[in-house]
């Protein structure tokens, strides 16, 4: 699935303090509209645990720049649900040479997404990547999911071995090793 979005000024545009409801019907407080990438990227979630019911989730976004922070241009950052799935995509960066690091996700920030007025705050502050990744974690159901947050690898500011300066198609290589591995789902 490829959820996308327009972000444009108009008298339809979030504004901050809006309640939205997604796929499922969880709702969103509204209160950072630079945000929006993970709302609609819980839409999708939600639909496809729903409508599809996959065997493994895995969202590859361009979410945060915080990970860029974290991890600079070379390595995108990732979080999931299970040890085997973190084990599989590990195995799959090693071997495609798209390098990943596992973030941890954090129970204890939980708190920090309660909202007054909504199941959660899109955007409450705190550690960003790790934020983004427990606010998408309601919308992945109970099966294995991992979300790679690739926005430090997407563009590359200079060449870098097999990289040339700009966007980098970060992602594909890995996930085409994971997928074409014998058994992928195997252990998961």
């Amino acid at each position: 699935m490829v959820p996308t979005a327009e972000n444009a000024i108009s008298g339809d545009a979030l504004r901050p303090g809006d309640v939205i409801t997604h796929f499922g019907g969880r709702t969103t407080e509204v209160t950072n509209t630079d945000a929006e990438g993970r709302l609609i990227l819980a839409d999708a979630m939600a639909y496809a645990v729903a409508e599809l019911d996959p065997a493994v989730l895995v969202d590859v976004a361009t979410l945060t720049g915080a990970i860029r922070v974290a991890l600079g241009h070379r390595t995108a950052g990732f979080f999931s649900s299970t040890d085997a799935l973190a084990a599989a995509l590990q195995n799959a960066s090693e071997r495609s040479g798209e390098a990943l690091c596992q973030m941890p996700l954090v129970d204890d920030y939980e708190d920090k997404l309660s909202s007054s007025v909504a199941d959660a705050d899109n955007a409450p502050g705190g550690p960003g990547a790790i934020m983004a990744a427990l606010f998408l974690r309601k919308f992945a159901g109970s099966g294995p999911w991992a979300h790679i947050d690739m926005s430090s690898a997407a563009e590359a500011p200079e060449d870098y071995f097999d990289l040339t300066r700009g966007p980098t198609g970060f992602g594909a290589r890995m996930l085409l090793t994971w997928l074409s591995s014998p058994e992928p789902l195997a252990d998961l």
